[in-house]
C-alpha cells in the first residue's frame, strides 16, 4: 500500500490508499467516525474498476488530522491483535 497525500490542512486531509480497495478504507472510515475529534469521515473510490480509494478527514478544530488518523490505525491494530488472540484461546479449546 502507497499513502499519498492530497491535500493537508488545519483540520482537513484527503489521502489516496494506493493499492487498497474498500476493504481497508470502509473499516478505517468506520473507525474515524466513531472518534468524538473527528467531524466527518468518508471515502471514496473515483472509477471502481482502476481507482484507488480517496479518504477524507475533517477534524474539529485544533485537531490534526494526520494524528487522528494515526490513533484510528493504532486503534485498528490493537482490535485486530485481540480478536487474534481471542481467536487462537478457542482453537486451543477445540484442540484440547
Amino acid at each position: 500500500m502507497v499513502f499519498k497525500l492530497i491535500k493537508k490542512e488545519k483540520n482537513i486531509l484527503v489521502a489516496e490508499l494506493e493499492g487498497e480497495d474498500h476493504t481497508l478504507a470502509n473499516l478505517l472510515a468506520k473507525y474515524l467516525i466513531r472518534m468524538d475529534k473527528v467531524k466527518f469521515a468518508s471515502y471514496h473510490i473515483p472509477h471502481p474498476l482502476v481507482g484507488h480509494p480517496i479518504i477524507r478527514v475533517v477534524t474539529v478544530e485544533g485537531v490534526d488530522p494526520l494524528s487522528v488518523l494515526e490513533e484510528a490505525l493504532n486503534t485498528i491494530i490493537k482490535d485486530l491483535r485481540e480478536l487474534r488472540e481471542k481467536l487462537v484461546m478457542e482453537l486451543e479449546k477445540e484442540r484440547t
